[in-house]
This record gives structure tokens, sequence and C-alpha cells, in this order.
């Protein structure tokens, strides 16, 4: 049974925070971490104490990670970036509501000796001698540890305290993976049992030393079970400092997923359930069991659900109609023409997410060249008078302060010199457009039109009533653009009608497959590339600018995306990918993805990425194309082989074995992300079990059908539980039934697992 664990998270906003700059503002961004693991930066809002982001993340984790924290610092031109403050959230803060976080929380200062990370080894023995007891504790090593120090390292030692007894390690200079392999023996002196504890410190020869962690062991635990392995580093004990809004505060969206997968064969029942309801008679629909469940799923969930539902079907071959399904329900209860798809309906849910699912490489594919000009160009735009920054174009032009109309018409030149290309590339892209998007439009349109014939909803039967709202917005100074847009109307209209235009006797959604064919480009862009070899040119010249393709089969690279002749490296060959610390080639956005041949020797190949973002979304896109490789290291170098020893712990041999952990599990979620049926059934079945009340309230209050015993379902549900309905339908009645004799099945499946877990069970005792 596998195991799952991932976070949902939306920076959404901040407010009152200080300002750092001399003009008495701030440029703001946050960076979100895991653990020790940076997963996203947000962008910079410029000029701003109350910037809003609405940036949102999910991430695939391990299940023993520890805490998340938003870390917000003022972008600094010249120097270092300011830190502002910071909100750390414990793994079980996190899931003690299973609706998550969605709250205002204040900053808190950023506290050195509370920014604490990384691990220790230690093996502890009581003995007892002549002389009486003795702790003979066995420091061997650490790992991931804070850098304290300017070089981005530090210069550890390792202090022992048991009772009034302490003793020390060397210090190791310059390195956050120390190998120490010390014993210290420390005598028991008169008194109580006393505890063990552990500190880590950066020596430093000017000044006090900084604390690194620290980890303490109980009396009864030396005795009965001496420590052993590898441990935690924890800050010191204190009470969590609150700044009283001083700092000011951040909107802040957190949910935390986990969840025990079964074998697949468990969730055959309740995927023919749902297969039956998009196959069956269309009169049929509103007493299907994927109309009960989408009764059942109010609020935030309805969106998972849907993105849940979309995979599920996608994986079957039967996007399509699902989606024709959810749009025949949808029309039929809508009276008014103008509000369809309007509402937060699981069917606008699905479409936006099938739309995601299917056309991002579409999309990517056409806009990228002009995206790409967007940002290599770095003109200022701006037509909103209220955001207009003339101080802005000074700094970016060196000519001094333009005036509003200046800006005004220089913005307007551009905007239409990059909208012009973008509406050329989207009306001239209808053959290139995924089969499946082309054909779910059509089965929209047809929907709509058998739904609203009459001739005055003609407008909703074309797909858009493009133009009709021009100059009757309330904002006047997009006004300019106004006829540049009325140029397009007619070409994308055409383009519309075009698209629904398409042989429909194939399904939509096509055959079962992958949502991410193995050939199928996943991420591209230039690197720059540095080979794991011997070298005489300095680290900088030693990194070439490459092109690099990543697809599930291959990491591709050339000169230039046009050149022809390419070297690649077989996602099967990968055995780790992993960050390198910026002291390795004093280089930052470095990563390394270590390979096996064929004789079993390791490969490194380093790469560099031009920011923190693009270096997230390659490691989680290599990381999860090479997800299914067997014999994957636990343990690699975060640094580099030079001068004849490991820049991270020092260690004078090539093939010492590894000094960090690596984090394969750590991921981005995106569209790329592989299709798993099981998981996608699980969350559905979480889902029934939270309106597993109402749906008996609300269909069999009146049957006599035996309700299916309780779950340990989790608190908090999305589902409105009132509204009670004895004289549902017969189908309806009869459609509950049968998905709580699923759920019921699915209760003792996941139960005699977890019994097994606990080994109170043998395996296999229950069957499907």
């Amino acid at each position: 049974m596998a195991k799952s664990s991932s976070l949902n998270v939306r920076v959404v906003e901040g407010r009152a925070l200080p300002a750092k700059d001399v003009s008495g503002s701030s440029d703001p961004y946050c960076i979100v971490k895991v653990d020790d693991e940076v997963v996203a930066r947000t962008a910079t809002i410029w000029r701003s104490l109350s910037p809003f982001w609405g940036e949102e993340y999910t991430v695939h984790l391990p299940l023993d990670f520890h805490h998340l924290a938003f870390y917000v610092l003022d972008e600094d031109t010249v120097g270092h970036d300011d830190v502002i403050g910071k909100i750390s959230l414990s793994r079980e803060a996190i899931a003690a509501d299973p609706r998550g976080i969605d709250s205002w929380i204040n900053l808190s200062r950023v506290d050195p000796d509370a920014e604490v990370q990384g691990e220790i080894c230690l093996a502890v023995q009581m003995l007892e001698d002549v002389r009486g007891h003795c702790l003979r504790c066995h420091v061997l090593q650490a790992r991931d540890l804070a850098p304290r120090d300017i070089s981005g390292t530090s210069d550890p030692f390792a202090r022992v305290f048991w009772g009034s007894q302490s003793s020390e390690t060397s210090t190791i200079k310059k390195t956050r993976f120390p190998h120490w392999d010390e014993v210290l023996e420390l005598r028991e002196m008169p008194g109580p049992p006393a505890p063990l504890r552990v500190e880590l410190w950066d020596w430093d020869m000017v000044g006090k030393n900084d604390f690194l962690g620290m980890v303490e062991f109980p009396p009864q635990v030396l005795q009965q079970n001496p420590p052993n392995g590898w441990f935690r580093l924890l800050p010191f004990p204190r009470a969590e400092e609150d700044s009283g809004g001083n700092l000011g505060a951040l909107r802040l969206k957190v949910r935390l997923t986990e969840d025990r997968v079964l074998p697949s064969q468990y969730y055959q029942p309740l995927r023919e359930l749902l297969l039956e309801s998009v196959l069956g008679p269309a009169e049929e629909d509103a007493a299907s069991p994927l109309a009960v469940l989408e009764e059942l799923t109010l609020g935030d969930c309805r969106q998972e659900l849907a993105t849940k539902l979309v995979k599920l079907f996608l994986g079957q071959g039967l996007a399509g109609p699902f989606l024709d399904y959810l749009t025949r329900r949808e029309v039929a209860r809508t009276t008014d023409p103008n509000t369809l798809f309007r509402s937060n309906s699981l069917a606008s849910k699905s479409m936006e997410q099938f739309m995601k699912l299917v056309g991002m490489p579409y999309l990517h594919e056409l806009l990228k060249p002009v995206i790409n000009r967007v940002f290599e160009e770095k003109k200022y735009m701006e037509l909103d008078p209220c955001k207009m920054d003339l101080g802005r174009t000074r700094r970016i032009s060196f000519k001094g302060a333009p005036s509003e109309e200046h800006v005004r018409e220089a913005s307007l030149g551009l905007l239409t010199g990059y909208l012009g290309p973008i509406v050329d590339a989207i009306v001239g892209s209808v053959g290139r457009c995924p089969p499946a998007m082309r054909l779910a439009f059509k089965q929209l349109h047809q929907r709509v039109e058998e739904r609203f014939p009459q001739a005055e909803h003609e407008a909703v039967q074309s797909i858009g009533n493009l133009g009709q709202q021009l100059g009757q917005g309330k904002e006047l100074w997009i006004a300019p653009l106004h006829p540049f847009l009325l140029q397009s109307i007619a070409r994308v209209r055409d383009f519309l009608d075009q698209l629904v235009n398409v042989d429909g006797k194939e399904e939509a959604g096509g055959p079962a497959r992958a949502l991410v064919p193995p050939s199928v480009t996943v991420r591209e862009g230039y690197l720059l590339k540095r080979k794991d070899e011997p070298t005489s040119l300095a680290t900088r010249f030693a990194f070439k600018k490459r092109y690099f393709r990543l697809s599930g089969e291959m990491l591709s690279y050339s000169k230039s995306p046009e050149w022809q002749m390419c070297s690649s490296i077989p996602v099967s060959h990968i055995r780790a990918v992993e960050r390198v610390d910026e002291g390795a080639f004093q280089l930052p956005h470095v990563m390394q993805v270590v390979t096996q041949d064929g004789a079993g020797a390791l490969h490194t190949t380093y790469l560099q990425c031009k920011n923190v973002n693009d270096l997230n979304q390659w490691l989680s896109a290599l990381r999860k194309a090479s997800a299914p490789n067997p014999d994957k290291l636990a343990a690699c170098h975060p640094g580099a082989f030079r001068s004849a020893h490991w820049t991270c712990c020092l260690q004078a041999e090539r093939s010492a074995a590894g000094c960090s952990r690596t984090h394969s599990a750590v991921t981005l979620g995106d569209w790329s992300d592989p299709l798993d049926p099981d998981a996608e059934t699980q969350m559905v079945y979480r889902q029934l079990l939270l309106g597993r009340d109402r749906l008996r309230m609300t269909f069999l209050e009146d049957s006599n059908v035996d309700p299916a015993p309780e779950a340990d379902t989790e608190k908090g549900s999305c589902s409105a539980m009132e509204g009670a309905c004895p004289d549902a339908p017969a189908q309806q009645r009869e459609a509950a039934a049968r998905l709580l004799k699923v759920l019921a099945d699915l209760d003792q499946a996941h139960e005699e697992f977890q019994q097994q877990e606990q080994g109170k069970v043998a395996p296999g005792s229950f069957r499907p």
C-alpha cells in the first residue's frame, strides 16, 4: 500500500509591511521552504507595503516532513536583500483541520538561534565499571547544517552535556557536512538522573560562536533505548515571539493532504460506478452515482475533485463523455444562457482543469516566443494612471522623468506590438489545438445550441459575444486599445468557429493513455552545463550554454534549439537530481544530475539555472520523469570534487559516500504530473466519506438499507449536512445505496491494511 503527502499552498497577499528602503517603501517577495528545501519564490512586488501575489503551488512531499516556512524579504539592487520576517507552520498545526489554514498570520522576527537545520549522527552507550556509570557518546557526523559564515559554510564543533559534565569535539573548518568520528566519555556525578544534550556551534575567531542546533534525550531513553542513528537538530526551547503585527502579516491558504493508497483492485467497484454514470442514458443523468457525488461536494473541495475526476477519465479514454455528461446537467438546470458556466459548478471546474491538463503544452508552444520576447526586452508598460511609476521609467531610460502622456503612448505602442503576434499565433493555430479539446468544445457548442435554439441566443451559440462590451466598462484607461481589439474580433470569432468544426466520430479524450506521452517535451530552455571531469578552465568558463529538452525518455541538449547535432542522457539512467551548494563553484542556482552507466559507474552533470524558480521547476520535472527508476541514491554530495576533496564534507576520496540525503519526493505539482488512477479514486473515496452522513439523510432516510459502519472520517467536512429529503427518487436512492456499499468495502480494506501495519492481522486476510 502506497502513501502520499502533498501541500496546497497559496500566498495571497501581505499588509502593513515595514518600509526597508529610503523611499519609505519596500520591494517584497516571499520564499517558501519545506524543512530546509526552498520550493518556491514569488514575484517581487515593487514599491508596495501591501503586496498582492496570488501565487499557488502544489508540493508533493515525503511523509516525514516537519514544517513549512514563509520568509518575506525586501529585494535590493545592491547588496543583500533585507529580511522582513517569517511565518513558520508545523506539520501538526497544518494537519489539525482537514480544511487547512486560510487566515491572516502575523510575521515574526527572524531569530538566528532559531534558524537551525540539518541532522546529527550519534551512537550512545551507557556503561558501568568499578568507577561507576559512564556515558560514551560517539559523535560521527552531521549534515545540511545552516551556513553561518559569509562564505556560505560554517566551522562546526559539538558540545556534549550530561549532568554537570561536558566535553567538546574538534572544530571542522569550512563545511556544513562535518565528519568527526570522535568518542566523548562523561562520568556520572552524584544527583538525580540527567538528560543528554548535544549542541552544535559554529566557531568564530572574532565575537561569539553561532548556534547551529541541538538534540536532547531524557534519562529514561538513555537507559532503555540509547540513541543510535540520525537525529534532527532543534532550536533552543523558547516561547514563540509575537511581533504584534509590527512586521506586518501575510494572508495564506495552506492545506495538507495525506493518504494511503490501496492496491488497484480495491478501487475497481468505485471506478465502475463512476464510469457507468457517464456511459448511461442521458435521461438517467440526475440519478447517477456521479450526480450524487456532485451534490455532496461543495466549496473548495469541488476544484480538487474536478482535477481528480478529469485525470481519472482521461486515463480511461473517457474525458469526452465525462465532460459531455457534466455539460448536459449544467445546461439542463440553467434558465438564463448568460449565466452558463458562471457558477462554481463541477462542470465549470472540470472544463477548466481539462483545458489546463490537455492544453498546457499547446499554450506553451503557442505563446512562448512572444512571452520570451517580453521578458528579454524588459520594457516598462503601463496604461493605468493609478499604477504608473514615472520614476521607474527614469531608472530604465536614464533620460529623466517622462510625462504621463509619453509613458502612455510608449506603452500603447509596446502593447500592440506584443498583442499583434499573440493574436496572429492564436488565430493560426486551429490545426495545432489538441483534438481532444476541439471535440470537447464541439460537444459543448452542440449542447448549448440544443438547449437554447432561439434566435435571440445566437451569440451564445456562436461561442461568445466578442466586442459588445467594449467602452462600457469602468476602466476607461484601456480605451486606447479598443481599435486594435475591434480589428481582431472578426478573426477571433472565425477562429472559434473553425475550432468546433471538427470530425466528431472520435470521442473527445481519445483512447486511454498517459496524460503526457513519453516523447512529449515537458520542459525546455537554456541552461549552463558542466561535466564532472577535471578541467584546467576556471570554474565560470567551464560552464557552457546549451539548450535542453526534457521528455519522459530523454534529457537532450545542443548549442541552440535549431542545432541538428545533440547529445542526450536517457532518463532511465538518472539516479539522483539535487541542488548544489553555491560554494561548490561560487555560483547560484546550480543542480546536479547523477547518472549510472551500464558498467555501474556514476557520472555527474552540473547545470546552472537562471533563477531560483527555474531551478525548482527543473528539479521537479527531472525528479518526476525519473521517479520510476530503480536503484535511486539515498545520499549524494551537494558540493563538487575539486582540489582533491569534496567541497561539502572535505572528504579526500572521490568515491566517498554521499554526505547529504537526496530529496526525490519533493516536487512541484503541475500539468505534467503522471496519471495515477488509484490515487485519484482514493481522493473520490475520501470526498464521499466527508458527505456520507448527508448521503444517508438525503437519499436513504426512509429506506431499510443497513447503514455502512462509520469510518474514521476527518473532522471538518466540506459538505453541507442539512437539507434531508426522504422523498428522493428511487433511482437516486439506489445509486446512494450502491455508493454506501462501495464505501463500506473500502473502509474494511483500509482498516485491514492499517492493522497489518500495526502487526495485528496477517497479510491477505481480506480480499476485495
